[in-house]
C-alpha cells in the first residue's frame, strides 16, 4: 500500500500551505472549487486518492471525472509508479515545496508538464499536455541531424572519410567553442584558432559593427614567427582593400571568393597601399577563400583562409568545410547578438519594474535585488512599496515561478495587478491576495507565484498612542521577521494561503502586529535562504541569527550583510529583499535609502 502522510505533516516551504485546526475540511475546499477551470488540475487525498478533478484535467487524461473523482491514482494509472511523476509529488510531500515536472506517459501516449503543490485540500497537482512542443523540437532536433549527415556524406562521396571526420570534429568544436560565450570578439578569436591549420596556415575574421564599421577581430598563424607579421598586415588591410579584394566583395556580394593561385597582379589591384603591400610579403601567400559570415539574410563579417606555397591551394573538402563552417559561425554569433539583446532588454525590463520604493514620513526602506549568477540575469522576484490614498503604506514581496524572461515578464503584470487593486480597494491584505488570484486566472494570466503583502497602519488614534500596526498575509510566500531593537529577532507568522494564479477560493488569514520605534521589519524571498542539502528550518535560523548580530547597524548596512553572509559568491537564485526601519513618530524624515540592484558574482 503507498500511504501519504497527513497533509499537516508536511513540511511547509516557501510555497507550501500549513494546516491547523480551523481550517474548513478538505470536502468543503473541494466544493468551492472552479469547475470552469482552463487549467487541468486534480487533488489527491492522503491515501493517494483522486479526491478532486476538474473537467479540463479529466479530458487531458482521457477519462471521465466520474471514474476518476475517489479512485486509486495508482491503480488507475499503475504506468506511473516509480517514474518522474510519482517522484515529483513524493518530493512536494517530502519538502513541502512547490515543484514540476515535464515527462512522457506511455499509456496514453503523451508528454505532459506537471506542477504540484500542497494546500489545505491535499496535494494539487495541475498539468498540460506539451505533446505539440515536444514534437515539434524533436523535428528541429531531427532536422539538424540530417543537415549532419549530409555533410558527412558529402565528405564520404569525396573519399577522404579520415579527413571528413577531423574536419566534423572541427565542427562540433567550432558550435561548442562559440555557443559557450556571449562575447562576440571572444567568439571570433575561438573560431579563428580552431580553423587553423586544418583548414588553412592562417585565417582572419573579419566583423561588422552595427555602425558599418569593419574590424578583424580573429587572427591565428600556424607559425608562430609569423604571428606578428600576421597582425601588422591585419592592422593595416582594413583601410587599405580595394573594393575588389576577396572581404569586400563578401561582404557586398555575400558569396565566397576563391583564388587558387595569387599573382602580383592581385596585390597590385586589391591592396592599395605599400605599406600593407610590405607588411603581406613575409607572410608569402598563395592562395585565399574567403566566405560571407550570413545569418538570417544578413552578412556581418567574413572568413578570410590564406595557404602559402608549401601547402597551395585549398583543397575541395577543406573549402566545403569552410563553407559549413562559416555558416555556422555566423549563426552563432548572430545568436549570441540577439541573445545579448534579448538579456539588455530584459534586465532594462526588471530594472524599470524594480523601482526605487516609496519613502513614508517615519520610515526608512531599503531594498536589494540579485539575480542568480546561472543562466540568464533576469527572473520573477519583485518588491513593491507604495502608498494609499488614505496615507497606509503598502509592502509587497513575491516570487513568479521560473528563473526567465517568460517569468520576469509574468512578474511585471502580478506586481501590476497587485499595486492597481491595493491601491483602488484599500482592503485588507488577505482580500487583497484573494482579488489578485482570481484576476490573475480571470485575466489569463499564465504565472503562478507566491506573494507577501504588509499594511502599515497608523490613524489618528494610533498616532496619539505612539505605535505603528502592521497588517500581513501570505500566498504562499516565506514569513517576515521583525528585528526588535533590543536585539531580538521574531518569525511573523500567519496561516500561508496557496500560491497566486490558481483561482483558489477559500478563505486567507491576516496576521496582526505592534511595530515599536527602532524595530525593522524584513521581507525576503526564498532565494536568500533556500540551498540543496539545507533544511529550510536550518537556512532560516541563519537569517534570524544574522539579524540579531546586526542590531544596531544602519537599514543599508544590515542589507548588505544578508546578502554578503547569505549568499557569498554564488547565488543559486533570484534574490530580493525589502527591509523597513520605523523611526520615532514625530520626528525628522529620515534620510532616504534608494535601491540597490546588485550583478551576479563570480
Amino acid at each position: 500500500m503507498r500511504h501519504l502522510l497527513p497533509v499537516g505533516a508536511a513540511d511547509r516551504g516557501s510555497c507550501g500551505m500549513g494546516r491547523d485546526d480551523t481550517t474548513p475540511v478538505r470536502g468543503d475546499l473541494l466544493l468551492q472549487a472552479v469547475e470552469g477551470m482552463d487549467r487541468p488540475l486534480f487533488v489527491l487525498d492522503e491515501y493517494w486518492r483522486c479526491a478532486y478533478v476538474n473537467p479540463a484535467g479529466a479530458r487531458v487524461l482521457d477519462r471521465e471525472v466520474a471514474d476518476l473523482v475517489g479512485s486509486d491514482i495508482w491503480a488507475e494509472f499503475p504506468e506511473a509508479v516509480g517514474g518522474p511523476f510519482e517522484s515529483l509529488y513524493r518530493s512536494v510531500l517530502r519538502t513541502g515545496r512547490a515543484d514540476g515536472v515535464e515527462a512522457w506517459f506511455e499509456p496514453l501516449g503523451k508528454w505532459f508538464r506537471a506542477d504540484a503543490f500542497l494546500t489545505d485540500a491535499g496535494l494539487v497537482v495541475s498539468y498540460d499536455d506539451v505533446s505539440e512542443r515536444r514534437r515539434a523540437d524533436d523535428e528541429r532536433v531531427a532536422a539538424v541531424a540530417a543537415r549532419e549527415q549530409a555533410v558527412a556524406e558529402a565528405a564520404r562521396a569525396a573519399g577522404a572519410a579520415e579527413e571528413a571526420g577531423r574536419h566534423l570534429m572541427l565542427l562540433g568544436d567550432i558550435n561548442l567553442a562559440m555557443t559557450s560565450t556571449f562575447d562576440t570578439d571572444e567568439a571570433v578569436a575561438r573560431f579563428a584558432e580552431r580553423v587553423v591549420p586544418l583548414l588553412a596556415d592562417w585565417c582572419l575574421v573579419s566583423v561588422v559593427d552595427a555602425h558599418g564599421t569593419r574590424r578583424d577581430v580573429g587572427r591565428a598563424h600556424r607559425d608562430p614567427a609569423l604571428v606578428e607579421a600576421m597582425h601588422r598586415y591585419a592592422d593595416s588591410r582594413v583601410a587599405t582593400n580595394d573594393a575588389t579584394a576577396p572581404v569586400p566583395v563578401a561582404l557586398r556580394d555575400g558569396r565566397p571568393v576563391v583564388i587558387p593561385e595569387l599573382g602580383e597582379h592581385h596585390f597590385r589591384t586589391m591592396i592599395t597601399s605599400d605599406e600593407s603591400r610590405a607588411a603581406l610579403a613575409p607572410l608569402a601567400p598563395s592562395a585565399v577563400a574567403t566566405f560571407p559570415l550570413m545569418a538570417r539574410g544578413e552578412v556581418f563579417g567574413a572568413l578570410t583562409l590564406v595557404n602559402g606555397v608549401e601547402r597551395g591551394p585549398h583543397t575541395p573538402a577543406e573549402l566545403r568545410t569552410a563553407e559549413i563552417a562559416a555558416r555556422r559561425a555566423a549563426l552563432a554569433l548572430d545568436n549570441a547578438r540577439l541573445a545579448l539583446a534579448s538579456q539588455q532588454v530584459a534586465e532594462r525590463l526588471q530594472m524599470s519594474l524594480l523601482s526605487p520604493p516609496v519613502q513614508p514620513d517615519n520610515l526608512e526602506l531599503a531594498v536589494r535585488y540579485r539575480p542568480a549568477t546561472q543562466g540568464i540575469s533576469i527572473g520573477g522576484d519583485w518588491y513593491d512599496a507604495f502608498l494609499q490614498p488614505d496615507g497606509d503604506t503598502v509592502l509587497v514581496i513575491g516570487d513568479v515561478m521560473g528563473h526567465d524572461i517568460e517569468a520576469a515578464a509574468a512578474m511585471g503584470q502580478v506586481k501590476t495587478l497587485v499595486r492597481g487593486i491595493a491601491f483602488d480597494r484599500q482592503e485588507a491584505p488577505a482580500d487583497l491576495l484573494s482579488r489578485v488570484d482570481h484576476a490573475l486566472v480571470g485575466l489569463g494570466v499564465p504565472a503562478m507565484a507566491t506573494a507577501l503583502v504588509c499594511r502599515m497602519e497608523h490613524d489618528e488614534d494610533d498616532r496619539a498612542a505612539g505605535v505603528r500596526r502592521l497588517h500581513w498575509a501570505s500566498a504562499g510566500h516565506p514569513d517576515p521577521m521583525l528585528l526588535l531593537p533590543d536585539g531580538r529577532v521574531l518569525d511573523l507568522t500567519v496561516r500561508v494561503g496557496p500560491p497566486l494564479g490558481i483561482g483558489w477560493s477559500g478563505a486567507r488569514r491576516d496576521g496582526t502586529a505592534e511595530l515599536p520605534d527602532g524595530a525593522t521589519l524584513l521581507l525576503f524571498t526564498d532565494g536568500l535562504f533556500e540551498r540543496r542539502g539545507v533544511p529550510l528550518d536550518d537556512g532560516r535560523a541563519q537569517v534570524r541569527a544574522l539579524l540579531e548580530r546586526s542590531a544596531g547597524l544602519s537599514l543599508r548596512e544590515v542589507c548588505d550583510r544578508l546578502l554578503e553572509e547569505m549568499l557569498g559568491e554564488g547565488v543559486e537564485d533570484d534574490v530580493a529583499v525589502l527591509a523597513v526601519r520605523a523611526h520615532p513618530l514625530g520626528a525628522d524624515r529620515p534620510a532616504e535609502a534608494g535601491p540597490e540592484v546588485l550583478p551576479p558574482v563570480g
